[in-house]
């Protein structure tokens, strides 16, 4: 006995076999009593389309926006054929759309306590148009914070040059400030900021660069909102490339410096460090600027130059390791002391020879390290000395 179902399209029919019964049937696949008719089940897995939508970032009556975050607009269902964010003056914003249609971006800057106005067309799938217009507007800060930096653009830095950003106002969104201030380095390199105070942050690698490292900084703070109605006023640049692994370490036992030149010894220095009651503070320096023909002035670190214990000596060679005023420089008064014992006044002194040859093979931002001077700890603040700072430390990010 034939027994089965024969299908018609999406619509069974019961085929008319003499006999058949309806344990037949359900042997068969089929679903009911004898003399019913099944339905077939459908498989179909489409799903109409999700509706034309346009999203505009600032909202429509936005108010206090901050001019450096960008104008958004999101197409879902469709596509955008057209933005157009226009000033109050008329003038047109400069944007980018994306090669798929469903976003665009402004490329530049707002004005601060303007109006703006974002109008968006896009078609759907069937070409169907939609619109949407936003008006809003920018803050008005309370105060602009300018921002400097070191290193700057174009130098070439030693492996333990720290980059340094310096507000002349009070931060209180320290987030805000670390998200507006990119660092990137090739090849990548890890690191963090650390704030010395509200106004002072620092971002260094974990550990020393690697000598040939490209650092770029984009301190893009136009515009964003740092706290307390503080906005940046001006965005800043800057790459700058490391030099050769420059590392010097002075001992004030020895009363020798030995400098390795990408990690080979180049040369051992013959020194004398701080005497008694002067002694060198131990640790890690970063070399911040290097001069000739300098004068070295004891009031500068608030020793006035006519007491008992100043001086004012100019000197042919000349690199400053601390705001406290520790240098290395030429010492020609003191060569029968170099490698013998410490008489300067805090100082590395060494010949003049020795001091032009470390200087010319030098760049700021080369480490310098002090041990065995019998000194106090070198702080962490007091120059560029930021390698005092262990990693976990530096990681948490200083003063919030």
């Amino acid at each position: 006995m034939a027994r089965g179902w024969a299908w018609v399209g999406a619509v069974a029919a019961v085929a008319a076999v003499a006999g058949c019964t309806a344990a037949e049937s359900a042997q068969s696949g089929g679903t009911s009593v004898a003399g019913s008719t099944p339905t077939a089940t459908s498989t179909s897995s489409s799903k109409p389309s999700a509706p034309l939508a346009l999203a505009l970032t600032p909202a429509d009556k936005a108010a206090d926006v901050a001019p450096g975050e960008p104008v958004t607009v999101a197409a879902t269902g469709g596509k955008l054929t057209a933005v157009a964010v226009t000033g109050q003056d008329s003038r047109v914003v400069a944007g980018t759309l994306a090669a798929d249609g469903g976003s665009w971006q402004s490329t530049e800057p707002l004005g601060y306590s303007k109006t703006y106005t974002t109008t968006a067309t896009a078609q759907d799938g069937q070409g169907k148009p939609a619109s949407s217009t936003s008006t809003f507007t920018t803050a008005k800060p309370k105060r602009q914070a300018t921002l400097s930096m070191n290193p700057l653009d174009g130098q070439k830095v030693g492996v333990g040059q720290t980059f340094a950003f310096y507000f002349d106002t009070a931060i209180t969104d320290k987030a805000a400030a670390e998200k507006a201030i990119q660092v990137t380095a090739t090849p990548a390199t890890e690191g963090a900021y650390y704030w010395f105070n509200d106004k002072e942050v620092h971002w260094r690698p974990k550990e020393y660069w690697k000598a040939g490292t490209t650092v770029s900084v984009n301190a893009a703070i136009y515009g964003k909102n740092l706290g307390n109605g503080v906005f940046g006023r001006e965005d800043r640049k800057a790459t700058v490339t490391i030099g050769d692994s420059v590392v010097a370490v002075a001992d004030g036992a020895t009363h020798q410096m030995t400098v390795t030149v990408n990690g080979a010894v180049a040369r051992t220095i013959p020194v004398s460090l701080g005497k008694k009651a002067h002694e060198t503070p131990v640790g890690t320096y970063t070399v911040m600027s290097e001069h000739t023909n300098y004068v070295m002035d004891s009031s500068t670190y608030g020793v006035p130059a006519d007491s008992a214990a100043g001086y004012r000596t100019k000197v042919a060679v000349a690199s400053r390791m601390s705001n406290s005023g520790i240098f290395y420089h030429s010492a020609p008064w003191s060569v029968r002391d170099q490698g013998v014992r410490n008489v300067s006044h805090g100082c590395i002194n060494m010949s003049t020879e020795n001091a032009a040859w470390l200087q010319s093979i030098s760049n700021k931002g080369d480490v310098i390290v002090v041990q065995n001077s019998g000194g106090p700890v070198l702080e962490a603040w007091d120059g560029l000395s930021v390698w005092q700072v262990p990693w976990e430390t530096w990681k948490a990010g200083g003063k919030k």
